[in-house]
Formats: C-alpha cells, structure tokens, sequence
C-alpha cells in the first residue's frame, strides 16, 4: 500500500486550495486538507456540464466515491468554468497535484493539453484522462472507450422498436468522439433493419457553444427529428441529452440514453418510463481502477480501453419492457457475440 495511514481530518479545507481552485472552478472535498499529503487520493476536474449531468460527469463522481468509500482518503471535484481556456485546465490539475492528490483526472477530452502540461510538471504523479488517447506519458493513463460498440447495439433495439421505421441520433459536438456514437448506431440500425430511416445532428459545432450543456439544445433538436416520424432517439450529448430525453417523453416516443443507466437516474425519474434503453460506458469503473492501482503501487498508465469484452461498454436492462422483450434482447446478445468475435466489425466514423 503506498499510503502508511488513514488521517481524517474534520473541518474546511485549507486556505491555499480555496484560493487556488476558486480562480479556476468551485470543488468539494471529502475531509480537509492534511499536512501530509500521503493521506490524499483521487481528485477529478469535471469537464462541460459538470457534476449533475446525470451522464459523464456523474459516472466518473461514482467512480471517485467509490474509492473514496474503499480507501478512506481525502477527495476532490472540480468544476469548470465557463469560457475557461487550457491554461485555465491545466492551473487547476496543477492546484490538486500540489497539494497532493494522486490520481488526478481530467474528466474529458478537453483536458488533453491540460493533463500534458500537468504531468510534466508532477513527474511523480499519476494523472488520468477519460476520452483521449494522445497523451504518450510515463505517468498518465488514457481512459478510452469503444463507444461505437454499445451504440451498434442501441442501432439493434431502435431499428427493432421503431413503429416508423425513422429512428434519431442527437450528437452534442460534432467531433470524432461523438462521430464513433453516431457511427456505431447508424451501423447497428442498417444492419438489422436496411429500410429504417436514419436521422443524425450534432447540436455545436464546438463544446464552448453549450452542445454537451444546453437540455434546451437537445430538446428542440429532437422535437425536430420528432416530426420528422422519428419514434426512438438516441442522444450522445451530455447534459444536453436530458433535454432529448424530455422530448420523446412529452410526445410518447422511446429515448435512448448514454454513458449512465438513465433510466435509474433520479433527476429523470419522471421521464424513465420512456427511456428504452442506455448505450452505458463504465467511467466509474475506469476512475476507480486508476485510483485502485495507485493506491497498490502499481499505477497504470498508457491506453486504457474499455469494450463490449471487457464489459465496460454495455446496454442497460433496468427498463422492464426492454428486458423482458425475448426477441429483441435475443437479437442484442447475437450481435454482442459478434462482435466480440469479430464477425462484426463495428465502424468508429
């Protein structure tokens, strides 16, 4: 174990990370800040939406409580801020280095400049970065996913649902990482069902104009695709996707979600009897593990991935309606194994 104790101290957290987080995004701490920095651990940096996003953001915060809970340590979370710029990102990794937190992730893959920066400077700590893999470190693991693979599987059940034969997909940015979600799910319907109507939109052209933050963004999109006969709607957007999720509750057609199992999310309880379905990456489980080979002195760096194999990428079954369907859930187990094999090649863009 690379940490000899388990100090908790009770009260506020020091003065110099007040001030130094308070420049550059508001943060919370599990206990406050010790004079021995052996006794902290995991701290996270939110990326756009921040926490209560009910999707990324909150997946990598289970994730922290989760170590949080097994270890004892002190945490941190921090928020952004807006129109803030890389040097902004970066000041902030740095503040929770210094004072001794280890792993510190930057949770997106606006971070990826930031988490070089900090790392070069912070030899000795281990920093993690979810959704990028073009950070080449000693000391910085790249948490990345084969989000195209679950997204196939929510192209099966939408283009197996559908009373319309038009389906929705709802991208918050149009960028590569949001092209594999897309990809994948324009696949997976077409291969199931060549006749269903796919129809796609990001919202932003860039993250800074609100396309993973803006529910009213998302809903209006889908209201679109909505009366265009789309029935299930697929939204890859963040924050913005609960408003694509309000939508199709509101004109009693199917949405899917992502990243987290939505339909157990209780900011959307009111519309979970519309959510079929969840295209769910385990960010809580990568941040976890980070934070687990740290704690064993073992730190992981390099490409991390997570896919249908390793079964951090998956679909939810907490919708009853969509776990008791034999056919169509006979028909996502078929194409899982297919994948898995490689019979099917799924496509990234």
């Amino acid at each position: 174990m690379r940490r000899i104790s388990r100090i908790t101290v009770a009260g506020a957290a020091t003065a110099s990370l007040a001030l130094v987080l308070s420049a550059c995004g508001g943060t919370s701490t599990s206990s406050s800040s010790s004079d021995s920095k052996g006794d902290k651990g995991l701290a996270i940096a939110y990326d756009v939406g921040g926490k209560g996003d009910q999707s990324f953001n909150d997946a990598a915060y289970a994730g922290l409580e989760q170590a949080k809970k097994e270890f004892g340590y002190e945490t941190a979370d921090v928020e952004p801020t807006d129109g803030e710029t890389d040097a902004d990102k970066e000041q902030r990794l740095v503040s929770l280095a210094k004072q001794g937190y280890n792993p510190v992730v930057g949770v997106g893959y606006a971070y990826a400049a930031a988490v070089k920066g900090a790392a070069e400077k912070f030899p000795d700590t281990t920093f993690g970065i979810v959704d990028d893999a073009t950070i080449e470190a000693k000391n910085v693991a790249d948490l990345v996913f084969s989000e195209e693979q679950a997204s196939y599987l929510a192209g099966v059940a939408a283009a197996r649902t559908t009373k319309t034969d038009t389906v929705g997909f709802v991208g918050g940015v149009n960028i590569p990482l949001i092209h594999k979600f897309r990809a994948g799910f324009e696949q997976g319907v077409k291969d199931t069902d060549p006749k269903v109507k796919v129809i796609s939109q990001f919202l932003t052209q860039t993250a800074e104009e609100g396309g993973f933050s803006s529910p009213d963004k998302g809903k209006s999109a889908a209201e679109g695709q909505i009366e265009k006969k789309a029935d299930v709607v697929y939204a890859a957007a963040g924050l913005s996707g609960q408003g694509v999720i309000e939508a199709a509750a509101a004109n009693k057609v199917w949405a899917i979600g992502v990243d987290s199992d939505q339909y157990r999310q209780e900011a959307l309880a009111k519309y979970k009897d519309s959510i079929l379905t969840s295209a769910m990456k385990d960010v809580a489980k990568a941040v976890y593990n980070l934070a687990k080979s740290v704690e064993d002195g073992t730190p992981t760096t390099g490409i991390v991935k997570g896919d249908l194999k390793t079964g951090e990428v998956s679909l939810s079954n907490s919708n009853p309606k969509f776990a008791d369907d034999a056919e169509l859930q006979e028909a996502i187990e078929t194409a899982k194994e297919k994948i898995i094999s490689g019979e099917i090649k799924v496509k990234s863009s």
